[in-house]
């Protein structure tokens, strides 16, 4: 009994490793864009909700990109939104950008991200799409780094977001979250072939959309990314991540908005990949280490174990946050050591409900709104 805790501690680990190993490697694969693809025209949709300290700065970004032909369509659900007036601001001080301002919501699902998409999807005739968060930094080069992924066999590109600029404990614990645990195992997936889309960053065609059903097609899940990855499997096609993800300022968070939102996202994998879902609890330290202490209280393994582990386990990611450019200090690192003593919580309060609320909306399996 004590051999198996031994070995599947020691499994955990070689898994973290690899996991580190496969994101940093994807970083050097050579260039796999597809010349047939060339630099098409793009649209891209920001939806806007509320006033967040960063928008001055992210969706300033918008602008001046450096690609020969694209439009910037903000979206925004109400007239009476606090960030119309910061946007306009946008528009009128960056005359050289074609962007323009869409106010309106439309009921096609119980997302109401994907409800104030639609307007900037159908206003527009690009057939080339990229849909991305009001809270994403675009670097000059976005749109030609999304271009640049689409080789043969690709239905969607994609980018998990990276936390940078944190505040407080809690912030570097959001970060942590963001950066070393769902970042990492998904630019691991997407090393082996296995990509998801992460709703910050969704890039695609209009014709693949089309095809699919339409954009309806996007609110049959709780998450249009989930609904993205199943739409592009379908289709034979794989989902790309572009090489470093895209940064997202933090800022200061509470306790309470990190539980929340790590309980949305959590739902949203149970609900949309149930089978990895089960897996989770094996992402993080903490049953390899009470397998170890397990293991050292029965005489099975030296005590000195569970130190070596933990810093076996945390010195992988400081290299993963050193080499991705995240933040990565003392603090950081223990912040990471906060985050997985969540996890096992938080993947056991995810049985407790099937839906959550989402910027004021309750929201349930099947792209309804709850009632």
């Amino acid at each position: 009994m004590t051999a198996a805790l031994l070995l599947a501690a020691l499994l955990a680990l070689g898994l973290q490793v690899v996991s580190v190993a496969l994101a940093l490697a994807r970083r050097h694969a050579p260039p796999r864009a597809d010349p047939a693809v060339g630099m098409p025209p793009i649209a891209l949709l920001r939806p806007v909700c509320g006033r967040d300290p960063f928008d001055a700065e992210t969706l300033g970004t918008s602008f001046g990109l450096d690609y020969p032909h694209y439009e910037v369509v903000f979206c925004a659900a109400s007239a009476e939104d606090p960030v119309l007036p910061l946007v306009r601001d946008l528009i009128a001080a960056n005359p050289g950008t074609e962007a323009r301002l869409l106010v309106g919501d439309d009921a096609l699902s119980g997302n109401p991200k994907l409800n104030n998409l639609v307007k900037g999807w159908n206003a527009t005739a690009a057939d080339w799409v990229a849909m991305t968060d009001s809270n994403v930094i675009l670097p000059p080069d976005y749109l030609r780094q999304l271009v640049g992924c689409w080789s043969p066999g690709t239905g969607l590109v994609s980018s998990p977001p990276a936390g940078v600029r944190p505040e407080g404990l809690w912030g570097r614990v959001e970060c942590a979250f963001l950066n070393g645990h769902q970042a990492k195992w998904q630019l691991a997936a997407d090393a082996l072939g296995f990509g998801f889309a992460q709703g910050k960053n969704l890039f695609t065609t209009r014709g693949l959309v089309e095809r699919s059903g339409g954009l309806v097609v996007l609110g049959r899940d709780l998450a249009e990314d989930v609904a993205c990855t199943k739409m592009v499997r379908r289709a034979g096609l794989r989902v790309r991540l572009v090489r470093r993800p895209f940064a997202q300022p933090i800022g200061r968070k509470s306790k309470p908005a990190v539980w929340d939102r790590q309980l949305r996202w959590s739902r949203v994998r149970w609900l949309g990949f149930p089978a990895l879902f089960l897996l989770e609890p094996f992402s993080g330290p903490a049953l390899p280490i009470l397998a170890l202490v397990a293991e050292a209280a029965f005489g099975g393994a030296p005590w000195a174990l569970v130190p070596a582990f933990l810093m076996l386990w945390y010195g992988a990611e400081w290299i993963l946050l050193r080499a991705m450019g995240w933040p990565a200090a003392p603090r950081d690192l223990a912040a990471a050591a906060v985050r997985d003593t969540l996890l096992l919580p938080l993947w056991l309060a995810t049985f407790a409900g099937r839906g959550f609320v989402w910027r004021g909306t309750a929201m349930a399996p099947g792209g309804k709104a709850a009632g």
